[in-house]
């Protein structure tokens, strides 16, 4: 496959170099496998059942980074929830965590399935209150199932418009997390497709479709608490963008360090973000940025009523109709 016009006018916007830019399309045009990581929810054994390679300097503890060629999903440990697979990538976004202060007391995952980064939150801040989130119905069942699995049983999650958020429990939220629907261009870094990923209609519309969702999740997070917004694509539309567009309508925001990233940082914006790119070998790539609540906390509101929305994680009873379509999966 070769690079079409459209990738080719991305790497430009993106690289002066040129090898930088022939770099970067010969990871999205002849893709490579990339090493799997694991996140152990249960203890670590003191034998790992598989080749590890050395850790990252962004990489938790309670990651391990695996060797290339080896299968976890196909473990017995993976069965009985020792641990959750995922890519480096997804590792790499939740980083920004590293910068939160802790205690968290409660964190809200408004776009969970299939719910990595919820469990890498709960690893992270082991919060009173997790609550997950999926808009689009047919990917609740896999959520519930990954939280199930992984030990999970205190979240609460949900399937509503993450404008039922910013209503019903308005700067209630310590950390807010928005793996944002985008035009998933790190797809093709996998080997996946991911058809019109680099159009402007696409790339435009996911754009909305953040700036909307990102909205919501601002008027959720309490004074003093943080918002961390991350996607799986490319184009500064989607990323820079769409984050200084935030920090504009919402100046109560600050774009926070977060120091084992320094070298991550985008040269794309004038605030800290930052980026990892398919041709560094490490994952498929993406963007990420934190964001700071710099107000003192309100009172807290009542969260019965939509608490009474929640999906059990045991149990038969089927999900409540949100009555909302939700966005499309990426």
């Amino acid at each position: 496959m070769g690079a079409s016009n459209l990738l080719l006018k991305l790497s430009r916007r993106l690289w002066s170099e040129e090898s930088d830019r022939a770099a970067f399309i010969d990871a999205l045009v002849h893709p490579q496998p990339y090493p799997a990581a694991i996140v152990w929810t249960q203890p670590r054994p003191e034998q790992v059942p598989f080749a590890i390679a050395p850790p990252l300097p962004w990489q938790p503890a309670w990651v391990d980074r695996l060797a290339a060629d080896q299968r976890p999903g196909r473990h017995a440990l993976h069965q009985a929830g020792a641990y959750y697979c995922l890519d480096m990538a997804s590792v790499f976004a939740a980083a920004v965590f590293s910068a939160i202060a802790i205690p968290v007391e409660s964190v809200l995952d408004l776009c969970a399935a299939p719910g990595g980064k919820s469990l890498l939150a709960r690893q992270a801040f082991h919060p009173d209150r997790l609550w997950c989130n999926e808009v689009v119905r047919k990917r609740v069942k896999i959520l519930i199932s990954n939280l199930k699995r992984c030990g999970a049983t205190e979240a609460l999650v949900f399937n509503l418009d993450p404008q039922a958020f910013a209503e019903q429990m308005p700067h209630s939220a310590s950390v807010v997390i928005v793996d944002a629907p985008c035009s998933g261009q790190s797809l093709l870094a996998k080997g996946d497709q991911a058809l019109g990923c680099f159009h402007p209609v696409t790339i435009k519309k996911n754009a909305s479709r953040q700036k909307r969702i990102l909205t919501s999740a601002a008027q959720t997070v309490a004074g003093g608490g943080y918002l961390a917004y991350m996607t799986c694509t490319f184009s500064s539309e989607e990323n820079e963008q769409v984050a200084e567009w935030l920090l504009k309508k919402f100046p109560q925001f600050e774009a926070v360090e977060v120091p084992v990233l320094a070298d991550y940082a985008s040269p794309l914006a004038s605030f800290p973000c930052y980026r990892l790119w398919p041709q560094s070998g490490l994952g498929a790539g993406g963007f990420t940025v934190l964001l700071r609540h710099r107000q003192e906390p309100l009172p807290p509101v009542d969260l019965s009523l939509l608490t009474a929305k929640a999906m059990p994680i045991y149990g038969d009873r089927p999900p409540p109709d949100s009555g909302t379509t939700g966005h499309p999966s990426l």
